[in-house]
């Protein structure tokens, strides 16, 4: 099984990073704010503008430690990843498997299938520990649409039909998140999932948690040797990592709005914590502060450390190795090991 390790935030904007010997070195106008092992770290996310070294990129691409770089605002930038080391012969199973419209469209309604299941048990959840609440009749009625549209999608014929019932899925679950979040603080206002850019606090990180999501996702699929670029729910097209994209559907509700949720709710996160994103190409875009990210990030990671039994498994794992779990589970299906991939059903 493998190890979870550190995963290296960088949030300081004119933060440089280097190497040592085998150490990342962190610099801030020339002075050294923090180094760490490389063998320690699993991957590197840097929230900034000032870079790193090639001595420290060849250093991660040797080590098989992700080093991606994000605008100050969370916005995606770049990623840098040494030789491809995957089994040919599985990539070679993975691309021939991409041209199968029925395997498409089977493996596209699992993981479909998945988030309505994680949404519809976060809406159950409400519905329990909140039973007196005004939005509780709404929030139970929403989780039974849900249950309706997973039959839509057992008897979708195309991958066009299964996103056009995810669409529709996406759009009843967030038109009653706004009963989940308890802290009526007129920041935490939420009307509709709004991308790009983010227009409020919710969306700035539902996004944010997303992205962080989409990283792991990545690194787990590049981990265990498919190609994170080829997907089947998301169209493919140059520079997404599609598969990456559809891996993280499983997990989005249960493990990224339930965490921000959670955040606004226990008062972790406040106003304070946000700020126009000026500069980032969009206007009227929030994104969190140098400090509202470290908060999330911290968190993140705790979260990230706590054990759950895994549901197919049925082993104790960190939350922070599911995705490397479900892309293993994944490659599995893919060589036909699997009669059918198994994904991630939160009981």
């Amino acid at each position: 099984m493998k190890r979870l390790l550190n995963t290296l935030y960088v949030t300081t904007p004119d933060a440089y990073l280097s190497k040592d010997g085998t150490n990342v070195v962190i610099s801030s106008q020339q002075k050294i704010l923090f180094r760490m092992p490389i063998q320690n770290i699993q991957s590197i996310i840097t929230f900034g503008y000032q870079g790193a070294s090639p001595g420290l990129m060849r250093l991660c691409s040797e080590n098989g430690v992700a080093l991606s770089f994000f605008t100050t605002a969370g916005r995606f930038v770049a990623r840098v990843q040494g030789p491809q080391t995957g089994n040919i012969l599985l990539r070679r199973s993975q691309f021939q498997n991409a041209g199968d419209t029925d395997y498409c469209r089977r493996l596209a309604s699992s993981f479909v299938l998945a988030k309505i299941h994680n949404a519809r048990m976060t809406l159950r959840r409400f519905v329990r520990d909140y039973p007196s609440d005004e939005g509780v009749s709404a929030v139970a009625d929403a989780a039974e649409s849900l249950k309706n549209m997973s039959r839509l999608i057992i008897r979708s014929v195309s991958v066009d039909e299964v996103r056009g019932h995810e669409g529709q899925a996406a759009s009843i679950y967030f038109g009653v998140m706004h009963h989940l979040i308890l802290n009526k603080d007129r920041c935490f206002a939420f009307a509709r999932r709004v991308k790009h850019p983010p227009t409020d606090c919710v969306n700035a990180m539902l996004s944010f948690g997303y992205t962080l999501l989409a990283h792991d996702c990545g690194a787990a699929l590049e981990g265990v040797g498919l190609d994170p670029y080829m997907g089947v729910l998301h169209s493919v097209r140059p520079g997404r990592m599609s598969l990456a994209l559809d891996l993280m559907e499983e997990f989005r509700s249960w493990l990224v709005d339930r965490f921000v949720i959670s955040l606004i709710n226990t008062r972790h996160i406040r106003a304070s914590d946000f700020t126009p994103a000026a500069g980032d190409g969009a206007v009227g875009s929030v994104s969190l502060t140098e400090d509202g990210r470290k908060k999330y990030l911290t968190m993140w990671q705790n979260r990230k450390k706590t054990e759950i039994i895994h549901p197919f498994l049925q082993e104790k794992v960190p939350i922070g190795l599911l995705p490397h779990i479900q892309a293993l589970l994944l490659t599995r299906y893919m060589r036909g090991d699997m009669s059918d991939y198994a994904p991630f059903l939160v009981k």
